[in-house]
């Protein structure tokens, strides 16, 4: 027996050996140009045989990218489609790349737990390109069959689709995204999720023991046949590389899988089979990307999250992993329930602002559409049906936790979700008056690369509806413009003026045009990379005045864990260069406004002793003050340490009103806003000496913009609820950020209706490089203009007439909420409700037609007075709805400010 076996081995030996000399894989004739670019990485390493006998049985022209070699979107290739094949790792720079890849027309093809191993900023991020996840895996074969789901673009009758597989669920994260095969098994749960612009298999695709070959390219042929005769055609990305391996030899890839070495078993249990030996022969292998020259390269995609936001977001955010059976504490359940409500809150107030704007009344049956059930003897098919089941999973939620069953509480509460996600109105105008703005990044900017490809971004951008352009003008101490005062233009420009574009594009087009600016953050070590440059240089200033830089305790320019150098803001000469910098600015272009972004100081962490702010001119100053040399205290020493913190707080704060009160000398309608982090207002003084309230209330700010930078509603809520109903803002409107990278289109149309159901004037996107062809697609129609060059309400420039807008709107909202029996004032109050709302319309139509101080007194006291009763007047309606009670009073004090900011103008 043993001698049979050492004989059967042995066999399988030179079987390989000939095949491996005889089949270098894989053979692309001549004239044929592949149209799909498979990734070959340590993970499919040992199923790469599998892969390519699929590939080459399917007669797909393709050829093949190592993953280590990705670096960029460029190194992805530039065929018009890729295949993740049972690719479970990829680093975020890869994650990041293939984003940009794909937003230049690329599309993709994924299977098995694709990055369902890499970190998890990684994995959201895939969540979002691809629409869907992996949830778990199957713990039997299952049959395929095709969904129920009125595919009317998918082929999904050819031969050889359905059968058996071993694989897993997926999770459709997206409106968008839609079943093409489900398992046959309880609720049907999804194994194929399509979009358009991926398709995901809930398989490990090229594994026998997996599915059969037969199933296998009879899918691969299905996808490519879809996007080949979709409305993007299969073809060829621009501003790819070129370089694309149409040979590579099986040692190769089995040597570099995973450190598993020879003999090696294959990972995930998939197949108990022994990876061949290997081979001396020299062999052909994949050839190394081209090096581009400098000026063609394409910046890296900017990085979306300052390192203080990445604590912020993660100490804060809600996770729910599907199927999984650990335990849920009081609290989560809690969060929970509510989250589950406050979101049947916003689906209902999204419906409800839908129907007034087409004049549906009864938008409760606009909607029929199959949806995922609970229950599998319960279909659902109303916008009531959804909303009741929806009900039920929240009042339910207690008893399934408190009985232990955990996984059950998640998968409902997940179910139930993705229902009342696809009853967002997407497709039907909702939007009222408010800010739109996004922040146009220096790396779109580069990109665009003249004013007619800046042009196609800004008509894309006002087909979205959006009104507000945060332009990024100086960043890392270089402008985007040729500059007097700076020292240099940012080298990635070459022959132009984009800030001198984007003006006239964004006035062209009924938008301003703010410029975003960097304050005190005076380097980037990435932005060196970029460049070629040392990644320590400290910036094209500090280069040539470091004395004015700023240390941290350990003497250090650049913190540990940080990526930038700070100015030292105690510095007059600092001070005096950045104000004639701001003042070129508006003097030059005709820019409507200015954004101070990096008004802080670095992140610090007192408690760990991680503290910042040393620079010559600070401590010179501070020891003048107190006769103490500040690197000489503690934060032990209380009373010392809380007068350096004042200090440097302080000096912040003077800045800011330094340049509002400058610039508005030289242009007196110029608008000012700040980027601004969400934390409690002590926690921010201590960690960034950043106290934003001191600048609202002083009204040098116009617009405050926290950066409520999320991957979920919830997480967005929470960051907001220390500044959302503060009475410390003066003045100044409240416009909370969004950041678009690693969020699904929904998710975000989600955070912006929760923004509209708060007492705030509106919303600004990071960044325009995350805005996709999706979100485009929803924003075009739940608030774009059918005429680009329409001059659109915008809350900072007209608040009378907005206010007066918005309450109509809210007007209309009662009287269809009343028509359709879900707002029930008694009888005995209803004629003063009507009366004193008719009072506060009449009085800001007045205001609105003619502003002048009285008529603004007048609407002030009747609102004041309307809002001291509605609480009062809603108390019936409170005990059935209790959100949209609270979002028709937010909606009020939104008003309310708006009223107060159009005060200015009178002072």
């Amino acid at each position: 027996m043993i001698k049979i076996k050492k004989t059967g081995l042995f066999i399988l030996k030179w079987q390989f050996l000939i095949y491996y000399f005889f089949h270098i894989l894989p053979v692309i004739g001549a004239t044929s140009e592949p149209v799909l670019t498979v990734v070959q990485s340590q993970e499919n390493a040992n199923q790469w045989v599998g892969i390519v006998n699929r590939l080459q049985a399917a007669k797909v022209k393709y050829c093949v990218v190592p993953l280590d070699s990705v670096r960029n979107a460029a190194d992805w290739g530039n065929r018009g489609v890729l295949f993740l094949p049972n690719v479970e790792i990829l680093s975020p720079a890869q994650a990041i790349a293939l984003e940009e890849w794909m937003s230049r027309g690329g599309r993709l093809i994924a299977s098995g737990p694709v990055a369902s191993q890499s970190d998890p900023g990684v994995r959201q991020l895939l969540r979002a390109i691809i629409g869907g996840y992996w949830g778990f895996s199957l713990n039997t074969s299952q049959k395929l069959q095709p969904s129920k789901a009125n595919l009317l673009d998918w082929d999904t009758n050819q031969t050889g689709l359905f059968g058996k597989v071993h694989g897993g669920v997926v999770i459709a994260d997206d409106m968008t995204t839609r079943s093409a095969a489900v398992w046959d098994s309880k609720d049907n749960p999804p194994a194929v999720v399509t979009n358009d612009r991926s398709t995901f298999f809930g398989w490990r695709w090229g594994v026998d023991a997996v599915s059969s070959a037969q199933l296998d390219t009879a899918w691969l042929q299905t996808t490519l046949n879809h996007i080949k005769t979709s409305s993007v055609a299969i073809r060829q990305v621009p501003g790819a590389s070129q370089s694309c391996s149409t040979s590579v030899a099986i040692r190769e890839l089995l040597v570099g899988s995973r450190g598993q070495g020879v003999g090696g078993v294959i990972r995930g249990g998939q197949e108990n089979k022994v990876a061949p030996p290997p081979v001396k022969t020299p062999v052909k292998t994949v050839a190394a990307p081209q090096v581009i020259p400098i000026s063609k390269i394409l910046p890296a995609p900017i990085q979306q999250k300052d390192e203080a936001i990445d604590q912020l977001e993660e100490a804060v955010r809600l996770d729910v992993v599907p199927n999984s059976s650990s335990p849920i504490n009081r609290t989560e359940a809690i969060a929970l329930q509510q989250e589950l409500e406050n979101l049947i809150g916003r689906v209902e107030s999204a419906n409800l602002a839908a129907s007034v704007y087409d004049g549906n009344l009864s938008y409760a049956k606009a909607k029929q559409v199959q949806f995922a059930s609970v229950r599998p003897e319960t279909p659902v098919y109303s916008v009531e049906d959804v909303l009741t089941q929806a009900r039920e999973v929240a009042k339910n939620l207690p008893q399934l936790i408190a009985q232990k069953q955990y996984s059950q509480a998640r998968h409902q509460w997940l179910i139930a979700r993705a229902n009342l996600w696809n009853l967002f109105p997407v497709d039907r105008r909702l939007a009222q008056p408010e800010i739109r703005a996004i922040w146009l990044d220096r790396g779109t900017i580069v990109r665009a690369g003249s004013e007619q490809g800046l042009s196609r971004i800004f008509d894309r951008l006002a087909k979205a509806g959006i009104n507000t352009i945060f332009f990024e003008t100086v960043n890392s101490s270089y402008t985007i413009y040729p500059s007097k005062v700076a020292p240099q233009q940012n080298p990635l420009i070459r022959g132009w003026d984009p800030l001198l574009c984007a003006v006239k594009l964004a006035h062209e087009r009924g938008m301003e045009l703010h410029a975003w600016v960097w304050t005190f953050a005076a380097g980037n070590q990435r932005h060196n990379q970029i460049i070629h440059l040392n990644p320590n240089y400290p910036g094209p200033v500090l280069a040539v005045r470091p004395d004015w830089a700023g240390y941290d305790n350990r003497g250090r320019m650049i913190p540990v864990g940080q990526h930038k150098p700070f100015f030292d803001p105690a510095n007059p000469q600092v001070r005096q260069y950045l104000l004639s910098l701001y003042e070129e600015i508006v003097t030059r272009y005709d820019v409507d406004g200015l954004q101070l972004d990096y008004i802080r100081y670095p992140f610090q962490d007192p408690t760990s002793g991680r503290t910042y702010g040393y620079g010559k001119e600070a401590r010179r100053q501070f020891a003048q003050l107190t006769g103490v040399d500040p690197t000489k205290i503690s934060p032990s020493q209380r009373d010392l340490w809380q007068k350096w913190t004042e200090f440097r707080t302080s000096l912040v704060d003077s800045f800011v009103n330094q340049v509002s009160t400058r610039l508005r000398q030289k242009r007196p309608n110029l608008i000012l806003s700040a980027a601004v982090f969400p934390l409690p207002e002590q926690e921010r003084i201590q960690k960034i000496q950043q106290n934003w309230e001191v600048w609202a209330k002083r009204g040098d700010i116009d617009l405050i913009i926290p950066m409520t930078y999320a991957h979920d509603t919830p997480t967005f809520e929470r960051l907001g609820r220390s500044w959302i109903a503060s009475k410390q803002l003066g003045s100044s409107l409240l416009v909370p950020g969004i950041r678009l990278l690693s969020l699904p289109v929904t998710g975000a149309f989600d955070q912006i209706q929760l923004i509209r159901d708060l007492p705030v004037n509106g919303y600004a996107l990071f960044a325009a490089e995350n805005f996709s062809t999706d979100l485009y697609k929803v924003f075009r129609s739940t608030q774009g203009n059918t005429e680009i060059t329409q001059k659109q309400l915008t809350p900072y420039r007209q608040p009378f007439q907005t206010a007066a807008a918005r309450y109509t709107a809210l007007q209309q909202e009662w009287k269809l909420a009343k028509q359709n029996n879900q707002m029930q004032v008694p009888s005995t109050i209803l004629a003063d409700y009507n009366a004193q709302a008719q009072i506060v319309q009449t009085a800001l139509d007045q205001l609105a037609t003619k502003p002048n101080a009285s008529q603004l007194i007048v609407a002030k006291a009747s609102l004041s007075r309307f809002k001291s009763q509605f609480r009062v007047w809603m108390r019936s309606v409170a005990l059935s709805n209790p959100y949209q009670v609270r979002a028709w009073e937010n909606r009020l004090t939104t008003i309310e400010r708006l009223l107060n900011y159009g005060e200015r103008q009178f002072r």
